[in-house]
C-alpha cells in the first residue's frame, strides 16, 4: 500500500500533523524521537509556537523529506 505525502498547499503545522499520522507515531513517542517535549510538539502542532532550527532539522529528518518541503509557503 502506497500512502501519499501530505499536499502542497498545507501549512507547516497540518503537514507535521499529516506526517505523524501517515507514520503513525504519537506525539510522545516522536516528541522523544526529537529531544522536545510533548507540550511543544503540541504547540508546534497547533502553530502556537515555530521549531528551532534544529528542531526543524531533526523533524526533516525524521520524516526523510527536507525542511523546504516542511516549510513551503506555497
Amino acid at each position: 500500500m502506497r500512502i501519499s505525502p501530505p499536499q502542497k498547499n498545507l501549512t507547516f503545522t497540518s503537514r507535521l500533523y499529516s506526517h505523524r499520522i501517515l507514520v503513525p507515531i504519537s506525539q510522545t513517542e516522536l516528541a522523544k524521537e526529537l529531544g522536545i517535549s510533548r507540550q511543544t510538539l503540541i504547540a508546534i502542532e497547533k502553530g502556537t509556537a515555530q521549531p528551532s532550527l534544529f528542531t526543524a532539522l531533526r523533524i526533516a529528518e525524521y520524516f526523510r523529506t527536507s525542511v523546504e518541503k516542511l516549510f513551503s509557503f506555497r
